[in-house]
């Protein structure tokens, strides 16, 4: 190996540990209230799932109770938090559809013992038309996520949706049931494709359904520091939206792309990989931006 790169992979090696050791110093606040957030980005390919669930492992590991449900028929939210959801488990199909409620739904997730799963099954791709015909369609999921948080054996801290990438009843009941909003945006060609479309959506939301929705969180995904239309994306995301992007961003990683091919969260799969640091890290920020504060809690396992 040539001296440069022995020094860069040195600089990457120090970089790596004084990032860990910074966070293992650092304090992530528990919200006083749920935060309820929807991840949604109508583009395909962006990291929906993979941030919903990672954040969501991320944040169970710095000690929050973590709620993830499930709302895109594919599953791969419950496919990686080791959940269940063959046809036949109970499902946030059947709690949309009013057959029961989310406590009989809910699983425990194989990723962390704070960490819980409303799993979809693939029942979930007929849903959309069997909704329209139901009373209060658009409120159907904050109603039943209301009535279990009130009735819930613990407090849970962050709930995390992960709706498809379509603007569907499903997502709908999604931005209704949630406080705030978290758009995964990559860093490549077309990254703010359709942004515009889910920006205008989330407003007649708010206009019609939810008042109280609001865009908290954008987090860059796939950055590849090497190349100059990574910076470039992440600048002009930054210029349009200075308040709402996070810091920390998600590296186009080989770690974060195989880990769910294992049924695993990347900080499962790999926890001293560089997208779990990053991960973790991005978790904090959320934390720390977070509105009123309880105990502050140290990073667990």
């Amino acid at each position: 190996m040539a001296e440069a790169e022995k020094s860069l992979v040195g600089d990457h090696l120090v970089d790596k540990i004084r990032r860990r050791r910074k966070l293992a110093e650092t304090v992530s606040p528990l919200p006083e209230k749920t935060r309820v957030i929807t991840v949604s980005n109508q583009k395909g390919g962006v990291g929906k799932t993979t941030t919903t669930v990672n954040l969501a492992s991320a944040l169970a590991r710095r000690g929050a109770n973590v709620l993830v449900i499930d709302l895109d028929p594919q599953g791969n939210s419950s496919t990686a938090l080791g959940v269940n959801h063959r046809p036949e488990v109970t499902s946030i199909y059947d709690v949309l559809l009013g057959d029961n409620e989310i406590a009989d739904a809910v699983a425990q997730s194989t990723d962390h013992e704070n960490l819980k799963c409303v799993p979809s099954t693939i029942n979930l791709a007929g849903a959309e038309i069997e909704l329209v015909s139901l009373v209060a369609r658009e409120q159907r999921l904050r109603t039943a996520l209301q009535t279990f948080l009130d009735g819930a054996d613990r407090m849970y801290h962050y709930v995390f949706i992960d709706c498809p990438p379509s603007l569907g009843l499903l997502t709908v009941n999604a931005f209704v049931a949630a406080d705030e909003v978290l758009i995964p945006i990559q860093c490549e060609y077309y990254a703010l494709e359709g942004l515009s479309q889910l920006l205008n959506n989330i407003k007649l939301i708010q206009k019609h359904l939810n008042p109280g929705l609001h865009v908290s969180t954008i987090m860059l995904t796939m950055y590849d520091a090497r190349t100059n239309l990574a910076q470039e994306v992440a600048n002009e995301v930054r210029t349009h939206f200075p308040a709402e992007v996070l810091g920390a961003v998600i590296p186009r990683s080989v770690r974060i792309s195989e880990a769910p091919s294992y049924g695993q969260t990347v900080l499962a799969y790999d926890p001293a990989s560089i997208g779990a640091l990053a991960y973790l890290e991005a978790a904090a920020e959320m934390a720390e931006r977070g509105v009123p504060k309880q105990s502050p809690v140290k990073e667990g396992a």
